[in-house]
């Protein structure tokens, strides 16, 4: 493969358009053998059946560059509803599941102990140490339940998850599998040698790669606002874009608000951002793999000398 597809940011941002789009080319070759090689290698290599290839679709950038590349590839698509997110970024891709005709496979967590309200009213808004029960909780356990609707037999049976998760993003994805299988689930990273600046490109050379407009507005997907790495401002943003979302934090702040089993600070949203900094300069705050924007803000602050080379 020609070495443009491992070029830095830094170096992508050196090329010309003409440079870029050949990059982009060849970057959409690449991540089409990505698929196909994690299937050869961890699906048909062992004899195993592949049930279904499932677009994880979060109405992210990302996940829908990602979505607009691998449509015709997947078989479903998946969105994980994590109770606590903005209902026009759902909405966002259910229409557009529509429009290119593949199942979508929405879920929340199985149990309601499992779903923001519940979590809330049990132990409090989580703050930065808590996110990653967050991601187990209203992702995980919801993908959970889209591998048991597809594979029936686990010991004849994977199930492919095509994520957007990228080398560049962050210093703790920089050795990020192109893919791996855990179980019967087979995570590929089509876009792992790709760029901002090159999901742009990919945007400029294809007109039909639809946008969500709430990324537009508050630079994320607003698929899950747990509030554990919420940053100073944050909230009044959200608000003032979502109103909804205010009302919906005001009503749990109201439910926890006299509360003495839960410490004072943890009885409202976004009540990490004031030492957001400092924690995470100590010890960046784990992430599961489908918390792009939040994994960005976990090693916002961190060293990057301690970047592997």
């Amino acid at each position: 493969m020609n070495r443009i597809s491992y070029l830095t940011p830094s170096e992508v941002a050196c090329l010309s358009r003409s440079q870029r789009a050949e990059r982009v080319a060849e970057l959409v070759q690449q991540a089409n053998r990505i698929l196909s090689n994690a299937i050869s290698q961890h699906v048909l290599v062992d004899g195993r059946a592949l049930a279904a290839t499932v677009l994880l679709f979060s109405g992210g950038n990302d996940s829908t560059v990602l979505a607009h590349l691998m449509r015709s590839r997947a078989t479903h698509a998946a969105h994980a509803n994590t109770t606590i997110g903005i209902e026009a970024t759902r909405e966002f891709v259910r229409q557009n599941c529509r429009e290119w005709d593949l199942p979508l496979l929405e879920f929340m967590a199985p149990r309601e102990v499992d779903r923001y309200e519940a979590l809330v009213l049990d132990q409090g808004i989580p703050g930065l140490g808590h996110h990653f029960k967050m991601y187990q909780r209203l992702k995980e356990r919801a993908l959970e339940e889209v591998r048991r609707q597809l594979v029936s037999d686990p010991r004849s049976q994977r199930v492919v998850f095509l994520a957007g998760r990228r080398r560049s993003e962050s210093a703790r994805r920089v050795a990020v599998p192109a893919a791996e299988r855990r179980g019967s689930t087979v995570w590929v990273a089509p876009l792992v040698n790709w760029t901002k600046l090159d999901l742009n490109t990919y945007r400029l050379m294809n007109d039909d790669v639809p946008v969500n407009q709430v990324t537009d507005l508050i630079h994320m997907s607003g698929e899950c606002l747990c509030g554990s790495f919420a940053s100073p401002g944050e909230r009044e943003e959200l608000e003032s874009w979502f109103p909804e979302f205010g009302q919906e934090i005001a009503r749990l702040e109201r439910a926890i608000a006299d509360r003495t089993d839960i410490p004072a600070h943890r009885r409202r949203w976004g009540w990490g951002a004031t030492v957001r900094e400092a924690k995470l300069q100590e010890t960046p705050s784990a992430v599961g793999q489908l918390c792009t924007s939040c994994d960005e803000r976990s090693t916002a602050v961190t060293d990057p000398s301690t970047m592997p080379a």
